[in-house]
């Protein structure tokens, strides 16, 4: 299995500085090609690490980001996180990596929820920007429960945490179908410290106050069938089977405008896919990344 080497890096966005982590493989002879991986919304980069370390192993150039206002990135100062801000802040990056490489960067783009989301926007409004799609447990129309839960979560704890024990029992709370891990310590790259010295979620505050992903979930039906109807790169949609974000007739919309796309279950999921069971996220990717060659 091919070995890696990993390195932290900054790119140029339009609310400011992008965080972003490259694991690259360590022979450059065995490269398959770029993934450029994108996390949910109130997510950091860290969310993909473990499946980033494998796919490198498996000869794939990987990035992961932090969306703006996220983890390390810059917080946008007028509070945009609208899907179009989002698409931009990917091309803007895809233009550097193309840049530094010398060549154009066609990459595989893995998008989880609002990720996903920016991905559709971006190749369905600039056909051929990626090579393929990953869409994580997303689809231009979702669930209004499962919205309902994600909306309370994010808006939730305003006062923060007196203590990574608490920031543990939130998250549990809202994923009580997952064993809470013995060692929270992972979940200290998810939080920031305030100038209370209380942990606040990794996140601008005003990602959930005027982000119309999380507020305008019509408007972003109609934007994102849109974009899907003009995507035509193999496209794979991997969902929790126990998700309450994707259900079956936002499987069937999105198979019907896209007609390469196909979807793969992850059993006993829900919409953190990659976080409830990576091994087998990986696997469910694997085949399809086979199919793309070099």
């Amino acid at each position: 299995m091919t070995e890696f080497t990993a390195e932290s890096l900054k790119f140029d966005g339009g609310a400011g500085p992008i965080a972003a982590d490259k694991w690259s493989p360590a022979s450059t002879g065995n490269t398959r090609g770029t993934v450029l991986m994108l996390h949910g919304g109130g997510q950091t980069r860290h969310s993909w690490d473990r499946a980033a370390k494998i796919l490198a192993h498996e000869g794939w150039v990987v990035y992961t980001l932090d969306a703006r206002g996220h983890g390390d990135s810059a917080w946008d100062a007028e509070g945009d996180y609208t899907v179009d801000a989002l698409a931009q802040d990917l091309r803007l990056v895809i233009d550097q990596i193309s840049a530094t490489e010398g060549r154009t960067v066609r990459p595989v783009l893995f998008g989880a929820s609002m990720g996903g989301m920016t991905g559709m926007v971006a190749e369905g409004e600039y056909p051929g920007l990626c090579r393929a799609l990953v869409l994580v447990d997303i689809t231009p129309k979702v669930r209004p429960d499962g919205l309902a839960r994600i909306h309370d979560f994010m808006r939730g704890s305003p006062n923060g945490f007196a203590n990574l024990e608490e920031a543990a029992d939130a998250v549990a709370a809202y994923q009580p179908h997952r064993t809470r891990p013995k060692n929270i310590e992972g979940l200290r790259r998810n939080v920031r410290e305030g100038s209370d010295g209380r942990l606040y979620w990794h996140w601008d505050p005003a990602f959930t106050r005027l982000g119309a992903n999380l507020d305008k979930p019509q408007d972003n039906h109609d934007r994102l069938t849109a974009a899907a109807n003009h995507i035509a790169v193999p496209t794979l949609l991997v969902y929790g089977a126990e998700s309450d974000i994707v259900g079956a007739d936002g499987i069937d919309e999105l198979l019907a405008l896209i007609p390469p796309a196909r979807a793969v279950a992850v059993a006993a999921a829900g919409h953190m896919v990659a976080g409830d069971d990576n091994a087998v996220f990986v696997q469910a990717v694997s085949g399809f990344l086979d199919e793309l060659g070099s």
